[in-house]
C-alpha cells in the first residue's frame, strides 16, 4: 500500500513538472542560427527609431528566407519593399507617405545586400533604393542639399543636412561629419546617426567615399587605406559654401571606426572623432573570422598562389556567405585573384597613425561583436598618446549592444554619443 502511495506520488510529481516544463516559454534574441543573417536582420530593424523599418514587416518577410540561401533573402526582402512602396503611393497622408518610402527604401537596400556584385538584380534594387530615399525626404519636407566633390578623375558624393537655427548656430555648434564602412551606403547613415542629430539641432554632412555607395557602383573606385584624402575633399568643399563651423566631429560606422580615426591623424581641422565601432586593425578582424586565411596567405608568401586560389574555389563552393564575402571584398578592393583577398586590407591598420590623432577621441565597442575582436579596443586607447581626451564604451549583453555598431540598440549610443558632444563641445 505504502509503496503503491508512493509510486503515486512520484507519478504526481513528474507529471507537474513535466507540465511546467512542456508548457515553459521565453523569448529568443535570435532571428537565424547564422550569425550573418541575424546580423542583418538586426541592423534592419535597427532603423525604425528613425522610420527605416518596422517590426511586422521585418517578420513577415525573414518567415520566407532560408538561411544560406541568398535568393531567398533577396526574393523576400525585395517583394517587401514593393509592396509598401506601393502602399506609399496610394497614401495621401504625407508623414505616412513619406515614412513608407523610407521604409521601402531600407528594404531595397537590405534586398540586394547579399547578391554577387556581378548579379544583374543588383541595379534595379539600387536603383529603387536611391529613388524611394530621396522621395521619402521630399515628401517629409526635410531640408537637404547634394554637394558633388570633385576628386582624382571622378566625384565623391556628400549630403548636407542643415540643421535647425543652422545660420545662428553654425560657430556655436559642431558639425557632425559621417562615413560608413566597407558595405554601409550614404543614405543609411540617414538613419544611423543623421536624423537623430537633426532632432537636437545639429547640422550633418553624410559622405561616401573611393569603395563606397555609388561612388564604387557608378564610377568603379575601390578603397583606399588613405582615407584622410577623400576626407579633405569632402570638407574643402563643404568649407568653400558654408560657414566654417564652430568644431568639427567625424563619426566612422563600421569599417569606418578605421576610416574616421585615419583621416583625423591628417587633418587638424578634425576636432573630435568617434570610432563607432573601434576597428584598429582591420586586417587582423577580417583574419581572425575567416577560418583558414593565414594557410592561404602563407600559401602565397611561398609562392603558391595558384593553389592558395584552389583553396579559395573549394571553400566557397561549400558557404555561399563565404563565397559573397570574398567577391564583395573583391568588388570594393580591386582585388584580382582570389588569393588576394586574405591580404586585401592589411595596409587599413591604425598603428602607423594613432600618435598623429589630437583630437577627443571616443571608441565604441560591442561586448559580442562578432566582425572585430574587442582586444583592438585596448590597442587603439594605448596608441593614443596624443588626443586631447580618450573615452571608451563597451556594451555588453544587459544593455542591448553587445552586437557589432550595436545593431538594434541605436538609442542606447547615441545617448553615450550626444552626452560625450555635449560635454566635449558645448559646455
Amino acid at each position: 500500500m505504502l509503496r503503491r502511495k508512493f509510486i503515486v506520488l512520484v507519478a504526481l510529481i513528474i507529471a507537474t513538472f513535466g507540465y511546467f516544463i512542456l508548457n515553459s516559454d521565453s523569448g529568443n534574441q535570435r532571428f537565424f542560427k547564422d550569425q550573418t543573417y541575424h546580423h542583418l536582420t538586426m541592423r534592419t530593424l535597427g532603423h525604425i527609431p528613425y522610420g527605416g523599418a518596422d517590426t511586422g514587416e521585418v517578420l513577415e518577410t525573414i518567415k520566407h528566407i532560408e538561411s544560406g540561401d541568398s535568393d531567398s533573402w533577396y526574393n523576400a526582402w525585395f517583394t517587401t519593399a514593393q509592396r509598401v512602396q506601393a502602399m506609399g503611393e496610394d497614401l495621401q497622408d504625407p508623414v505616412s507617405r513619406g515614412r513608407a518610402f523610407l521604409r521601402a527604401h531600407n528594404y531595397y537596400r537590405t534586398a540586394e545586400f547579399l547578391l554577387d556584385p556581378s548579379d544583374e538584380r543588383r541595379k534595379d534594387s539600387w536603383n529603387k533604393t536611391i529613388r524611394t530615399f530621396y522621395k521619402g525626404l521630399e515628401t517629409l519636407g526635410v531640408e537637404y542639399e547634394k554637394l558633388k566633390v570633385e576628386y582624382e578623375s571622378g566625384h565623391l558624393n556628400a549630403l548636407y543636412f542643415p540643421g535647425k537655427g543652422s545660420d545662428a548656430g553654425a560657430h556655436t555648434r559642431p558639425l557632425i561629419i559621417v562615413c560608413g564602412g566597407v558595405d554601409s551606403t550614404m543614405e543609411e547613415l540617414y538613419f544611423s546617426l543623421a536624423a537623430g542629430a537633426l532632432e537636437r539641432g545639429y547640422s550633418v554632412l553624410l559622405y561616401e567615399g573611393p569603395g563606397q555607395g555609388a561612388v564604387l557602383r557608378e564610377q568603379g573606385m575601390v578603397f583606399t587605406p588613405e582615407w584622410e584624402r577623400p576626407t579633405k575633399a569632402v570638407i574643402d568643399s563643404y568649407l568653400e559654401k558654408y560657414t566654417a563651423p564652430s568644431s568639427i566631429v567625424l563619426v566612422g560606422m563600421s569599417m569606418g571606426g578605421y576610416l574616421a580615426p585615419r583621416a583625423a591623424a591628417f587633418d587638424d581641422r578634425i576636432d573630435g572623432v568617434v570610432a563607432f565601432d573601434v576597428l584598429y586593425d582591420v586586417g587582423e578582424a577580417l583574419r581572425s573570422q575567416s577560418h583558414g586565411s593565414s594557410i592561404i596567405s602563407w600559401l602565397n608568401n611561398s609562392g603558391m598562389g595558384a593553389l592558395a586560389s584552389v583553396l579559395v574555389e573549394l571553400r566557397m563552393k561549400t558557404s555561399p556567405l563565404l563565397s559573397w564575402g570574398i567577391r564583395n571584398t573583391q568588388w570594393v578592393t580591386g582585388a584580382t585573384s582570389l588569393s588576394a583577398v586574405p591580404g586585401a586590407f592589411d595596409e587599413y591598420t591604425l598603428e602607423p597613425v594613432a600618435d598623429r590623432i589630437r583630437s577627443h577621441v571616443l571608441i565604441l565597442a560591442g561586448s559580442e561583436d562578432h566582425l572585430v575582436p574587442l582586444h583592438q579596443v585596448e590597442q587603439f586607447q594605448q596608441s593614443l598618446v596624443n588626443a586631447k581626451s580618450v573615452e571608451s564604451v563597451i556594451y555588453d549583453g544587459e544593455s542591448g549592444g553587445k552586437e557589432h555598431c550595436q545593431d538594434g540598440a541605436v538609442t542606447l549610443w547615441h545617448g553615450t554619443f550626444f552626452d560625450w558632444l555635449h560635454r566635449k563641445f558645448l559646455s
